[in-house]
């Protein structure tokens, strides 16, 4: 049961994005390491996107569910998910919402509770009115880091990803980099994502071209990998994400259904 368990929480904190990765992230970032980029953006409609789950830990094969709430209305977004797997029930809630400022999307806070643990909270403590100024903190940790423009959570880096694609379809294409600078439940580190390929992608609504797009790996953990797959003929909704341990342990979440 307590190895039962423990494959449970992976597989919910592998969940985040599908969830976002997990491990010990580094240590804050210098000034040349983090960059800050405004970019266009073209944000997608409010959907409610449906997946089916895979996975497996620890020598565990378990099945679940996930739904994802994207809503906006140009001014404020919010994203919401839930995963559930089979027999355990809810598995992980995670939640994050602000505002749309020049940089995109710009959380206010990102709520995080995941299986049999009390939830976090990352705040995003904005100077009014302006899309640089102020600091992110964090319920389990005392670390904290200035906001400089473009800062995301791991619940809305996706979205941040989707609406950057959207507005730069041309330029988003293999061989081009993406970089971000993202906040967890106690620290923050950059992450960058690469533009792989066009690949066709099985889902609940049959067979879609997409784009795959390949996190590199954190630099304390090289074997961990996050793979996503955005849909062009889907508003660039993200149809298929897989986490995948150094172990080869993974957790894939595949588009079911869209509800608009």
């Amino acid at each position: 049961m307590k190895k039962t368990l423990h494959s449970i929480a992976r597989i919910s904190i592998a969940a985040l994005l599908c969830g976002a990765c997990v491990g010990v992230s580094a240590a804050a970032p210098t000034s040349a390491e983090r960059l800050t980029i405004k970019r266009q953006f073209d944000l997608p409609p409010s959907a409610e996107l449906n997946y089916a789950i895979r996975a497996r830990q620890s020598g565990l094969s378990i099945n679940g569910d996930a739904v994802v709430k994207w809503q906006t209305d140009g001014r404020e977004f919010s994203v919401e998910a839930i995963t559930r797997a089979m027999i355990f029930g809810k598995i992980l809630e995670a939640k994050s919402d602000g505002k749309i400022d020049d940089y995109g999307l710009a959380p206010a806070q990102f709520i995080d509770k995941r299986f049999h643990k009390n939830s976090t909270t990352t705040t995003f403590n904005r100077d009014a009115g302006k899309g640089a100024g102020g600091t992110i903190t964090f319920s389990q940790s005392d670390a904290s880091y200035p906001i400089k423009g473009g800062e995301q959570d791991r619940t809305s880096i996706v979205w941040q990803l989707v609406a950057v694609a959207r507005a730069a379809a041309k330029q988003f294409k293999p061989g081009s980099d993406w970089a971000f600078f993202v906040a967890g439940q106690r620290d923050a580190e950059p992450w960058s994502f690469k533009v792989i390929n066009q690949e066709k992608i099985t889902t609940g609504m049959g067979e879609i071209d997409a784009v795959h797009v390949f996190r590199a790996p954190p630099p304390d953990d090289p074997g961990q990998r996050l793979d996503i797959w955005l849909a062009p003929s889907l508003e660039w909704y993200p149809i298929r994400v897989r986490f995948t341990d150094p172990n080869n342990d993974f957790v894939d979440q595949t588009l079911d259904k869209i509800i608009k």
